[in-house]
């Protein structure tokens, strides 16, 4: 089924001889067919409804900054795939910084970040972010307990300053458990089309468990802030967990309240 777009599952679905040959061959799953269908048309409706959002940040210069972090294998670079799928490219970048050079390593930590902030009309997706100095660096010692110390004292004041400057500014954190992402990334060394996935530091994610729960514990405590709230979103299942990061999105970004939360999302504020 993943070689169905929307439109290949509308018009299975409009042609009921079609549909039951394929049940009846076995090629679908009537269950997950009539699933998968339902994830797809409100994906693409939301779709239409993002591009609408980023035609209004266009219009009224507004900057947009949206950091996506989580454990490995929660699904961050799938998520920024479908949300960016169809947006307006001129006006949207990724980023996805590299390690620091020589000359960045010596630099004040947030500075490499700061040439990638979005500009008017511009919304900019962060792939992991300067908060990889709150989890990842302290996990595998790249950086000094004092300076992950620091990192925590000044975060908060810069995001503060970004906001108060204009930047709409939305952090995600995605979140999987520790089952699930053993069977994701045992999917990923045994595909050989999704080997790339597996870097140096995701094949030491599961015995170093415990470690990033406790930095993640403390990134929420101390940077989750009522101006600046991490979204946690639980990504065990994939699907729902795209589809609320795009509802949460459209509705930050137009000033939007939703009445309900969905059980799955937490707010660390």
């Amino acid at each position: 089924m993943a070689d169905f777009n929307l439109e290949d599952f509308v018009n299975i679905l409009n042609n009921k001889e079609v549909f039951q040959y394929l049940i009846h061959k076995k090629v679908i799953k009537e269950k997950k067919f009539l699933e998968t269908y339902e994830y797809e048309k409100e994906l693409h409706e939301l779709q239409i409804e993002l591009t609408a959002i980023q035609n209004k940040v266009i219009a009224d210069n507004k900057r947009v900054l949206v950091i996506f972090e989580g454990r490995d294998a929660a699904g961050k670079g799938g998520a920024i795939e479908r949300l960016v799928e169809y947006l307006n490219p001129k006006k949207l970048r990724v980023v996805s910084l590299p390690k620091p050079t020589a000359e960045e390593s010596t630099q004040w930590y947030f500075q490499r970040y700061f040439k990638q902030l979005p500009n008017a009309g511009e919304i900019v997706f962060f792939d992991r972010s300067w908060y990889n100095r709150a989890v990842v660096e302290p996990v595998f010692g790249f950086c000094t307990p004092e300076q992950h110390t620091l990192f925590l004292k000044q975060v908060n004041e810069v995001e503060e300053l970004l906001i108060q400057d204009g930047v709409i500014v939305i952090k995600f954190f995605l979140s999987i458990s520790k089952e699930e992402q053993a069977k994701r990334l045992e999917e990923r060394r045994t595909d050989v089309l999704k080997q790339w996935k597996i870097g140096p530091l995701d094949q030491q994610a599961q015995e170093k468990w415990s470690d990033y729960t406790s930095y993640i514990k403390t990134l929420f405590k101390t940077t989750g802030t009522k101006l600046s709230p991490w979204i946690e979103i639980e990504t065990d299942n994939k699907k729902k967990a795209r589809l609320e990061a795009f509802k949460i999105i459209i509705n930050q970004i137009a000033n939007q309240k939703r009445e309900k939360t969905e059980d799955f999302v937490k707010i660390h504020n």
